[in-house]
């Protein structure tokens, strides 16, 4: 298991994301914003910018968190986070994957993260039928690329837990489209990281990591890793088990009075790394 961070959790600022994750020896970092920019939207000029920092502090980019597929496809009432992007609507979709692909072969990441719509619901077969015709629009694109899609359990999106994500995946059997776990994002709809991981990890090719309690109104506020309800502990100990090899990308969220994001962010990366000691026995 590799480390791994989402730039933009750290700072908006590239550079002061790119100095943290020097400090703890990342290979990699993920790519969502850039100067507050969403990947998706961001023009020449900032890209061969970020990409000329990159090579600067010797890292390179695992993978790219865009926000494909987060846009209505069921009727839903409510919307998630889009991190400086716009929605677009469903015409707009596969012209939007077609761009993030290229961008992603700019920074020869082998990731591009997808989502499956906002989230209206159970996820029915019909629903589940009407997502699996995307995802095969979205496969030959991919192709093209030599690129993954890697479609992300997110729960305001109609895949939000481990097990829906093991069952969409399981129809549609293309080594172009893999998984993309986030225990976080489980724990918000109730699964849990064992049994959410359980499911999954046959399909899963990279994993976000974020920390949360829940509050007695339902709502769940992120904390440190290592500080919440996921249980990470155990859960690195079960990933480790599993034989995955990939990486474990921060996503922080937390926020703490008084401390700065890449403050937290460093004491969750710590947090990561003496966890993940832990589980492999100091190995």
């Amino acid at each position: 298991m590799k480390l791994s961070v989402i730039t933009d959790e750290i700072a908006d600022d590239l550079p002061t994301a790119l100095q943290v994750a020097r400090e703890f020896d990342l290979d990699a970092v993920e790519l969502r914003t850039l100067w507050g920019v969403n990947i998706a939207l961001a023009d020449e000029e900032i890209l061969r910018r970020a990409k000329a920092l990159l090579r600067e502090y010797g890292l390179g980019v695992c993978s790219l968190a865009t926000p494909v597929f987060k846009t209505d496809l069921f009727g839903a009432t409510e919307r998630g986070l889009m991190h400086a992007a716009q929605e677009a609507d469903l015409a707009a979709q596969l012209p939007l994957l077609q761009h993030c692909l290229e961008v992603a072969a700019f920074f020869d990441a082998p990731l591009v993260r997808i989502f499956a719509f906002w989230r209206a619901g159970a996820l029915t077969p019909e629903r589940e039928a009407q997502i699996q015709n995307w995802l095969e629009r979205a496969l030959p694109y991919a192709e093209r690329a030599d690129i993954l899609l890697g479609l992300e359990n997110e729960h305001s999106c109609q895949v939000g837990t481990g097990a829906e994500l093991a069952q969409l995946l399981s129809r549609v059997r293309s080594p172009y489209l893999v998984g993309v776990w986030d225990p976080g994002n489980a724990f918000v709809l109730g699964e849990s990281a064992q049994a959410g991981f359980a499911a999954a990890q046959p399909y899963v090719r990279h994993i976000h990591i974020k920390d949360g309690v829940r509050q007695p109104n339902g709502t769940v506020q992120w904390v440190v890793v290592g500080q919440g309800e996921v249980g990470y502990a155990e859960h690195f100990a079960q990933i480790a088990r599993s034989g995955y090899r990939g990486y474990l990308s921060l996503e922080t969220h937390a926020r703490v009075e008084g401390l700065t994001q890449a403050a937290v962010s460093r004491q969750c990366l710590q947090a990561m790394h003496q966890l993940i000691q832990a589980s492999s026995g100091g190995n």
